[in-house]
């Protein structure tokens, strides 16, 4: 299994401290891509995390910051990448199972520890269905296309 990227901001360092313990004691590896450099912030770190998966260095990514919106949208931004924000278990399902979604972004200041770990275990535990998804998902994809050839 490749590592978990994760990255934070300041408004959720102590949030993804937990979640990397949570991680490393379930022997999942974990590559931090928080405060790599000096005056970074959370767009920098989004597009770390997310070009890492990009590049299919980590199969999987989770960013925090104070809501999670920033973190999505600057994820969301690098081709091939989807990025679902969510702060329940349900989404965090949907988010895998109909949405192949490679990133959960969550935020520090909506959720509390306890419900981001058991968010995490329901995200690490699906996969993506294909079935009536895959057609969706693929269209997705057309209109990434789309937006990068303007």
């Amino acid at each position: 299994m490749l590592p978990i990227a994760i990255g934070a901001d300041d408004a959720a360092i102590e949030l993804k401290n937990v979640l990397v313990k949570f991680l490393q004691d379930r022997q999942i590896p974990v590559t931090d891509f928080t405060g790599k450099s000096e005056g970074e912030t959370y767009p920098d770190v989004a597009f770390q995390v997310a070009s890492a998966i990009r590049d299919e260095k980590h199969q999987r990514g989770i960013l925090l910051c104070g809501t999670g919106i920033g973190m999505s949208i600057v994820a969301n931004k690098v081709p091939g990448v989807r990025a679902a924000l969510c702060h329940d278990t349900y989404s965090a399902q949907r988010a895998r199972k109909s949405n192949d979604a490679q990133i959960i972004t969550l935020g520090a200041r909506v959720i509390g520890p306890e419900l981001a770990k058991s968010i995490i275990e329901s995200w690490l535990g699906s996969e993506f269905e294909g079935g009536r998804s895959a057609p969706k998902v693929a269209k997705i994809d057309y209109y990434e296309q789309q937006g990068a050839e303007k």
